[in-house]
């Protein structure tokens, strides 16, 4: 499984990264993983999986993480996920 991270402001890309993931683990172990490694990596809170994001991530594969994922004030619009290839 493959996932990309984006970091956007202001409609541009401010950071990003890619996560891979080539374990028999679940789907969603992986992807809590990859939201972890990012996290750390950005230096970041963990987000608070909404039902709207949860919601957008079952249908689309891809979800953003707003200000009000964030227990922590945020200098971004919004953290997305997206996933490019999985198993």
């Amino acid at each position: 499984m493959r996932i990309w991270f984006k970091m956007m402001k202001n409609n541009h890309l401010q950071r990003d990264y890619m996560y891979e993931d080539t374990s028999e683990d679940t789907r969603t172990h992986k992807i809590f993983r990859g939201v972890e490694e990012v996290c750390h990596a950005f230096d970041l809170s963990k987000p608070i999986w909404l039902d709207a994001t949860i919601a957008d991530f079952k249908r689309y594969a891809r979800a953003r993480f707003t200000k009000d994922c964030f227990i922590e004030e945020i200098d971004f619009d919004y953290l997305e996920i997206h996933v490019i290839e999985e198993d």
